[in-house]
């Protein structure tokens, strides 16, 4: 089996995907992330795909590398603050998933058995509410009818990113009502995005820790390992960063340096699969959890849901969107819309993902 082409499909003039298509016709899915589509369609389609057409796509270790090789990506801090890199990586990501995809396909296994088989039967998820200019009490209304629907845990954005200990910052108001709201038993996170100076985030980080939040995601932005440190020596409370790197030395510095407590990579953009498990061993090695950053609701959400599913790295609950998204909610792309239920996400035991596109609608939002 060859690689015999690879598409690269913005639909709905958002969402970046990937087909990879095989001589036998057996096709992969994969997804990027949201973010410089423009850019990830030409690192897709002038430096990835020519150093893997014509290439076996069960082997995902050395496409994987190929892929690395063409684009010395592990060279240049693979970082969404650094274009290129960051658009390597996410195109990486996209393609590696399809690949994995079609090795399950052509091997007869989900992808959760390729990574060793389920250590668990169901993913557990959070309600990650994304808004941000909602009031103290209107959030905490929207966590209690979450909770009703079966979450329990739910996390809040309240911080603006690139707005430095904000006056108008109304966290703790925030956690207090969804507190109030939700009860004691339901875990609450909180993210600020890097929003907070250090001797702020350690001050906010006190009072979350006397309202039991579960934990305190980007304090401080990832480069800043010094802050993070400092950070995590003054508090107790769970220091959770990671979301916005990709490679496994980045992890292990931020690990070794920053201190945090749980680290956050996202399969759309540390490079799927294949990058995943290179950032699982190096968490394992320290004994630090893995919570995954997903933000987005189709196939990100299911690939992140194989390595859940097969991984003892991942104790606690996994992100979920619970925003509007087109693509699931307007026009669903999959033919079956996923099983979610009181919060938790069941995986199919067909092969690969697990999923199928309408591809009728998938080719409609490609040309919108």
């Amino acid at each position: 089996m060859k690689i015999s082409s690879i598409e690269y499909l913005l639909l709905d003039k958002q969402f970046p995907f990937v087909l990879v298509h095989t001589d036998e016709n057996v096709t992969g899915i994969g997804e990027c992330f949201v973010s410089q589509p423009a850019v990830i369609k030409t690192v897709v389609e002038e430096i990835l795909t020519p150093a893997i057409i014509g290439k076996d796509p069960v082997q995902t270790e050395s496409r994987f590398r190929d892929m690395a090789n063409a684009s010395e990506s592990l060279e240049i801090g693979l970082t969404l603050n650094n274009t290129i890199g960051g658009a390597i990586s996410i195109g990486m990501a996209g393609i590696d998933i399809a690949l994995w995809d079609i090795k399950g396909k052509v091997l007869g296994l989900p992808i959760y058995d390729l990574l060793g088989g389920k250590v668990i039967e169901k993913v557990p998820l959070y309600a990650s509410s994304i808004t941000r200019e909602m009031t103290p009490i209107v959030e905490a209304k929207r966590a209690a009818y979450f909770v009703e629907d079966g979450y329990l845990a739910y996390k809040l954005h309240s911080a603006v990113p690139g707005k430095i200990d904000d006056r108008k910052d109304h966290t703790i108001a925030t956690v207090k009502e969804v507190r109030n709201a939700v009860g004691d038993n339901i875990d609450i996170l909180v993210d600020v995005n890097g929003a907070y100076s250090v001797h702020h985030s350690i001050e906010i980080g006190k009072q979350l820790e006397d309202l039991g939040v579960f934990h305190f995601e980007e304090p401080r932005p990832h480069y800043d390992l010094e802050g993070l440190s400092k950070i995590s020596d003054a508090l107790t409370i769970p220091i959770a960063s990671g979301e916005m790197i990709f490679s496994p030395y980045e992890y292990r510095d931020l690990i070794i340096r920053g201190k945090v407590d749980i680290i956050q990579p996202d399969i759309v953009k540390a490079p799927g699969f294949t990058g995943f498990l290179q950032i699982e061993k190096i968490a394992n090695a320290f004994g630090i959890p893995i919570t995954c950053h997903n933000t987005q609701q189709t196939i990100s959400t299911v690939a992140h849901g194989h390595f859940v599913l097969a991984s003892e790295q991942t104790p606690y609950k996994q992100e979920y969107n619970i925003e509007h998204c087109s693509i699931r909610d307007d026009r669903p792309i999959l033919k079956e819309p996923l099983n979610i239920s009181n919060g938790e996400l069941k995986l199919t035991d067909k092969p690969g993902l697990g999923i199928e596109l309408d591809l009728e609608t998938v080719r409609e939002l490609a040309n919108i």
